[in-house]
């Protein structure tokens, strides 16, 4: 029997509770504690647990996996935040500023152990776990090529549509790919469909950081939860910014670039009304959801092509549907 998303969130936070990295040195741990107890989402350890579960009804083996996933995001999250010199993270104090850098850099580093530890207690009962840790350390990797190419965009005016979805691949949807084929070869999935998995995980995670681009642009900041045209302000090099450059004119690829520059004297306001009435006349909107729907149905399509019977994927495809807004 399958179990629905809240079922499993619960479950992981159960876990997570019973398990606090309450150690000495205090100095050490406790910005663990901190970050891990931000709250946040939970999707990619439920994953990694709806991924065990379509292939067996015990999924307990599953949450040192499924918190070694988490601890792993958190310890990403802690040095991102560093090296982007973020104040915050998930409305509270960043770990570098409540604490200090050094304090963010050593604790994240005792996470990124921590969490090989949780994730071999989940590979006890197999005869084999290298499969799981080639994984995980192929995720590990990618997510920091990842990073390292999101920088360097930042001083780069060449970067190409196919940099950035490469960008975004690596260091958001490699991640959510990486949870569900680890949580299914724990649970006893054939390596191909362990794939499937991952290559679903992975266009699903394309499509939604797509979407996250739209609605920074173009959503509602109720619904969306933060200030509407924030990458525009940042000069963030999103899809729909590369987008525009290379469907523009010569006059309005100039606009762009006297708009995008770093010394541009102009209002926030005005920048983000007038960047995003020149992607509305440029219908990126449009091409943006083109793309999107097209990483969704790859998604869909490796899912399809799984093993197992279509009642057992259905809270998979119901979370895939409520992340993307979809109410069918």
């Amino acid at each position: 029997m399958t179990q629905s998303f809240d079922i499993l969130l619960e479950k992981f936070k159960t876990y997570l509770a019973a398990n606090p990295f309450e150690k000495e040195p205090i100095g050490l741990y406790q910005p663990v504690d901190y970050i891990l107890n931000l709250g946040g989402k939970r999707i990619r350890p439920v994953l990694l647990l709806m991924a065990a579960n379509l292939f067996t009804d015990d999924v307990e083996k599953s949450l040192p996996a499924a918190y070694a996933i988490e601890i792993f995001h958190c310890f990403s999250l802690v040095h991102d935040d560093i090296m982007d010199a973020a104040p915050l993270r998930r409305g509270k104090p960043s770990v570098h500023v409540k604490y200090s850098s050094n304090s963010g850099i050593l604790s994240g580093d005792v996470m990124l152990i921590h969490a090989y530890g949780y994730l071999l207690k989940s590979t006890l009962h197999l005869s084999d776990p290298r499969p799981v840790l080639n994984i995980f350390n192929r995720v590990a990797i990618e997510v920091c090529e990842g990073q390292q190419m999101d920088m360097d965009f930042e001083t780069r005016d060449d970067v190409t549509i196919p940099e950035y979805l490469k960008m975004i691949e690596l260091k958001t949807s490699v991640l959510i790919g990486g949870a569900l084929q680890v949580g299914a070869l724990i649970s006893g999935a054939a390596e191909a469909e362990a794939k499937l998995l991952a290559d679903f995980g992975k266009n699903i995670g394309l499509a939604f950081q797509l979407q996250d681009d739209i609605l920074d642009t173009f959503g509602d900041s109720a619904s969306f939860g933060k200030k509407i045209g924030g990458d525009i302000a940042q000069n963030k090099k999103t899809f729909l910014y590369l987008k525009a450059r290379e469907k523009a004119d010569a006059v309005t690829l100039a606009a762009l670039d006297r708009l995008y520059a770093t010394d541009a004297k102009i209002d926030e306001s005005e920048k983000i009304k007038t960047v995003t009435d020149i992607f509305a006349r440029l219908n990126i909107e449009e091409d943006t959801e083109l793309l999107k729907e097209n990483y969704l149905e790859k998604a869909f399509q490796a899912l399809n092509e799984l093993n197992v019977s279509d009642d057992r994927k259905d809270h998979l495809i119901t979370l895939s549907n409520k992340l993307m807004g979809r109410t069918v």
